[in-house]
């Protein structure tokens, strides 16, 4: 507890540097017009005043008595209502970065000012960009800082009711943050692909505001029957270019100057997969794509190759996520799986890989012998692929128990909650 009262005081105090040293910057604020001013600093001026207060009470807790007995009232008290500037704050992330990098890129006397502010010794050798971020890490530290003093309060306790009620606040601020930030990088990331497609078959709207990317790449496709003479042919396969979303999938055709032409879609609830085993060198890593009705409205299978195992087997766990795995995820209610810590942070490279934090303890549910690893992440049931080389397995069985039953703990709180939202919900409508 003592510990989330230091650090709220040290974030404090980098985050009032930041807005007096660089932000009231005369300097900074001569080289970027009042709009590009906004893009870059956002509502941190709301956000630092809600970290006034909310050291204010802090403190005031600490005066009362030296050894604090709970903190977590007054995280669930700001966390309910003034905490969510942070998601304003966050959700602007994508366009402070781009506008960032186009400052630093375009406008030498920009740069120039930014690296003399840096260079002063109160900023401590950081650079302004580490100081941008501080928001979104100190919401996602506070979460972790409760849930550990989760783990060492009393069961049944008010410490602990206090506990999962700023838990489970905090779990929905990070949440809308993500949430926030998924939404305006997506809504982006599809304008890009549509600009690149051209249709052979019927056009499909690619921009929704329910869709996004989950993955893309390119696969080899079998063509001609499965005989031993074109086994022995180098026009065995031809490249397929598939772009899957969370509700359709494109097949395509690359074509010269990043374009695509598609030639097949259906959606992603009529798609069915299954994996060659013993098929020789030839068919290694290949699998069927079937299409239950595709855009002729027929069924059409594709036997697609990938060029690893690894490579396959997340093609598989994309295009049909409900298919069974080597391993049992934790929502399966099982006291003893496959356990996973994370001993290097891990920034995934594609949509369907898993950013890892350090220390984050994930599920088992499958692994490749290349080096992957499928995941679901204990707190927040986020699943995705991460090399296994960023992660140490948990051997002890206690340890791997005694984590589910923490996460239990936590995620059957938020269920009663919710539970008992909707009850308080539909006794409004009722009256």
């Amino acid at each position: 507890m003592f510990e989330l009262v230091t650090s709220e005081a040290s974030y404090y105090k980098s985050l009032s540097l930041m807005v007096s040293h660089f932000m009231e910057s005369e300097r900074l604020k001569a080289t970027i017009h009042p709009s590009e001013m906004h893009f870059i600093f956002s509502n941190v001026l709301e956000v630092l005043s809600i970290s006034e207060r909310f050291l204010l009470d802090l403190e005031q807790r600490f005066e009362e008595n030296l050894v604090i007995s709970d903190v977590c009232d007054i995280v669930f008290k700001h966390a309910e209502n003034p905490f969510t500037v942070y998601v304003t704050y966050v959700c602007n992330q994508t366009y402070q970065e781009r506008a960032y990098r186009r400052l630093l890129q375009e406008r030498p006397e920009f740069r120039e000012a930014v690296a003399h502010l840096e260079t002063n010794p109160i900023c401590r050798g950081l650079p302004f960009s580490s100081f941008l971020i501080l928001p979104f890490q100190r919401i996602t530290r506070l979460k972790l800082l409760v849930q550990n003093i989760l783990t060492k309060v009393e069961e049944g306790s008010v410490r602990e009711t206090s506990a999962l009620q700023a838990h489970r606040e905090l779990e929905k601020l990070v949440r809308a943050c993500n949430d926030g930030v998924r939404k305006m990088s997506r809504t982006e990331q599809l304008i890009s692909i549509e600009k690149t497609l051209e249709f052979k078959i019927k056009s499909v709207p690619i921009i929704s505001h329910s869709r996004w990317l989950l993955k893309q790449g390119e696969l080899q496709q079998m063509s001609g029957p499965r005989t031993s003479r074109t086994l022995r042919t180098k026009k065995l396969f031809r490249s397929v270019y598939l772009f899957l979303f969370n509700d359709l999938l494109l097949l395509c055709k690359r074509l010269p100057g990043d374009r695509y032409q598609v030639f097949d879609v259906a959606a992603r609830g009529l798609l069915r997969v299954e994996e060659l085993e013993d098929q020789g060198q030839s068919l290694a890593n290949v699998f069927i794509l079937k299409l239950l009705e595709n855009a002729h409205e027929r069924e059409f299978t594709y036997m697609l190759k990938a060029t690893s195992q690894s490579e396959m087997k997340r093609w598989m766990t994309s295009l049909v996520p409900n298919r069974r795995t080597k391993f049992v995820s934790i929502t399966a209610r099982v006291l003893d799986c496959p356990q996973v810590q994370c001993v290097h942070p891990y920034i995934a490279q594609e949509p369907d890989e898993l950013s890892l934090d350090l220390a984050d303890l994930l599920n088992v549910l499958d692994k490749t012998d290349d080096g992957w690893v499928f995941g679901e992440r204990l707190h927040d049931q986020e699943r995705g692929w991460f090399p296994s080389t960023v992660t140490e397995e948990i051997l002890n069985k206690n340890i791997r128990t005694q984590n589910l039953k923490e996460c239990f703990r936590v995620h059957k709180s938020d269920d009663g909650s919710q539970n008992k939202d909707r009850r308080k919900m539909g006794s409004r409508t009722r009256q």
